[in-house]
């Protein structure tokens, strides 16, 4: 990966969300003087402006290889990056009050990847020794995340508890309905045995076998069917016969001798 001063420019000044902002006084190198300056920590990297609204950055530190600690000075809330090696820069830099001071040295101490390192590190061990289970627990056996099972709930840990079933049947205008009762969806035993059957829950009546139609009774209902419009003739003319004498005679009363 290359770097050179316009994709740093652009990395500091981009939105980008970053892990500290704000004001320290950093110590020149060759002079004493402390200059104010806008230091912002975005990962590694410790970018400082002249100004807050400044478009580029003045310098900016690689936090890799360092240590952050607190720093005797004339200033007040000093803190110091120190590098290994003889010829390396310290850097001395001086917050406006002892809670920026504390995180900024939090911040600053946490930025490099040596301690991501030492953390996965350690979040790795830890996860080991969670699946490895309690010390003690059996003699420093393993056991695995397959194997761990859940504590009952209190209604496994008492089924007597559970409501019980209602053992008459519920009705529906006034007839037992059989289908709802306990037990309904069980296959009818064929075997004969009925002696096993409890009185709560009575088995439903066997249901009559269908009766076929003899061709003789077939043969009639037929002829039944086919006779009915003749016999529908009949009974409307003679109907029809005593309506036509009744009519008549309502005339000649009407009309008179």
């Amino acid at each position: 990966m290359k770097l050179n001063e316009r994709s740093l420019a652009f990395y500091a000044t981009c939105d980008s969300p970053a892990d500290n902002a704000g004001f320290l006084y950093k110590r020149g190198e060759r002079h004493t003087a402390y200059h104010r300056r806008w230091f912002v920590l975005k990962g590694n990297m410790l970018f400082y402006f002249e100004e807050r609204e400044s478009r580029e950055p003045v310098g900016v530190i690689v936090l890799e290889g360092c240590t952050v600690e607190l720093c005797d000075s004339a200033e007040e809330f000093t803190f110091a990056i120190r590098f290994g090696g003889a010829k390396s820069r310290t850097y001395v830099l001086a917050a406006e009050s002892q809670a920026a001071m504390e995180s900024w040295v939090k911040s600053l101490s946490r930025a490099s990847f040596d301690y991501m390192r030492l953390v996965v590190r350690e979040l790795e061990k830890q996860l080991e020794e969670m699946r490895r289970g309690p010390a003690g627990g059996c003699g420093g056996c393993q056991q695995s995340p397959g194997s761990w099972k859940l504590k009952p709930s209190g209604l496994e840990r008492s089924p007597e508890r559970l409501p019980a079933l209602p053992t008459i049947l519920p009705k529906e205008n006034g007839c037992a309905v059989w289908n709802n009762a306990p037990g309904a969806d069980r296959q009818p035993d064929t075997s004969g045995c009925s002696g096993h059957e409890s009185e709560g829950n009575p088995r439903p009546p066997p249901l009559p076998p269908r009766r076929r139609a003899s061709s003789s009774e077939a043969s009639s209902a037929r002829a039944a069917v086919v006779e009915s419009p003749s016999t529908f003739c009949r009974l409307h003319e003679r109907y029809g016969r005593e309506v036509a004498r009744l009519q008549q005679d309502w005339l000649e009363r009407r009309c008179g001798p």
